[in-house]
């Protein structure tokens, strides 16, 4: 009988989930601690104490954990095993892996992704592009970033930044508001939505519609559009445009079988999948747009997490 289970951690910028796996990638248990501002060294403290608290529950249960995988919001460096998450204090080069190896590293083997990265290897192990291995996720949150999984391997790039499709230049002349995050993300990610949305009300100063121009959140302009508004309206003209010129890129340069969009904003933006495909349409490669699939996440809010699973695994298998 097998007794082996895997640890996956998730760490966001407010909370750590982590959970232990199965070799099948059943989750046996799961739990979750708040960060509550924490930076740091104390960051780091709480997602040990997490990943303690499941080591002594798997024994507890007669199971062997055997390999770590953790997920997070940012960078990391292979070589170094430092991290770079904007969202958590003080994580700029922190060294996550010296105090992962210091606390638990004796017991077990460890791996760690930026989340990107384990969006798409938990989608192409458990999710709609399972077995597949050439696959981009597409991450819409509060910004924008890819994980792209090419001929099975995460492509990583020459200092481990490649994914971070947020900075695509997707429309002429540039602007300075672009240099803190890019002209894709500017517009099209939950923060982008909000950006374009405010930028219409200002030219339509005669406007009466649902938006509230200084209070204003991307599920708003979500919801207004389901109300026919026409500055929701405007604005999701706007970014599925970019969104489809996006999705013409990553086709035309990579040649995916599967593009999956997700991501903590992008959930009520699966009915603007077939305009997506539409709109890209008329801007890839003739042949690969009509190879590849684009398809919403089947993971939903555990995408994260379940990739983390599936790193742990693929690091105690040594394939990555």
């Amino acid at each position: 009988m097998d007794n082996k289970c895997f640890i996956g951690i998730d760490s966001g910028g407010t909370k750590v989930s982590g959970a232990l796996f199965d070799s099948n990638g059943t989750i046996l248990t799961e739990d979750t601690v708040l960060l509550k501002g924490a930076g740091g060294k104390k960051a780091a403290s709480l997602m040990i104490g997490l990943i303690i608290s499941l080591i002594e529950h798997a024994h507890y249960t007669g199971k062997k954990p055997v390999s770590l995988g953790v997920c997070i919001p940012g960078i990391v460096y292979q070589k170094t095993g430092k991290v770079w998450a904007p969202n958590i204090p003080d994580w700029d080069d922190y060294p996550l892996l010296d105090d992962l190896k210091r606390s638990v590293g004796n017991d077990l083997s460890i791996s760690i992704d930026s989340d990107r990265a384990c969006y798409i290897l938990g989608e192409t192990w458990l999710g709609c592009a399972r077995g597949s291995k050439d696959a981009i996720f597409v991450a819409v949150g509060t910004g924008i970033g890819a994980g792209i999984l090419m001929d099975g391997k995460i492509l990583r790039g020459y200092k481990d930044i490649a994914g971070a499709t947020g900075w695509m230049a997707l429309q002429k002349p540039y602007d300075k508001k672009y240099d803190t995050c890019g002209c894709f993300e500017y517009y099209a990610s939950g923060d982008g939505i909000v950006r374009t949305a405010q930028e219409i009300i200002t030219k339509n100063p005669d406007y009466q519609g649902m938006l509230n121009k200084n209070n204003l959140r991307a599920q708003d302009v979500f919801a207004a559009y389901e109300e026919d508004d026409p500055i929701a309206i405007e604005t999701f003209d706007n970014v599925i445009e970019l969104w489809g010129m996006a999705v013409a890129n990553y086709v035309s340069l990579f040649n995916p079988e599967k593009i999956i969009f997700g991501g903590g904003v992008f959930g009520p933006g699966v009915c603007f999948i077939p305009r997506i495909i539409k709109e890209a349409e008329k801007w890839a490669q003739p042949i690969g747009i009509k190879q590849v699939t684009v398809v919403h996440t089947t993971l939903g809010k555990n995408a994260g997490l379940i990739g983390a699973g599936r790193l742990a695994i693929m690091n105690e298998k040594k394939d990555i």
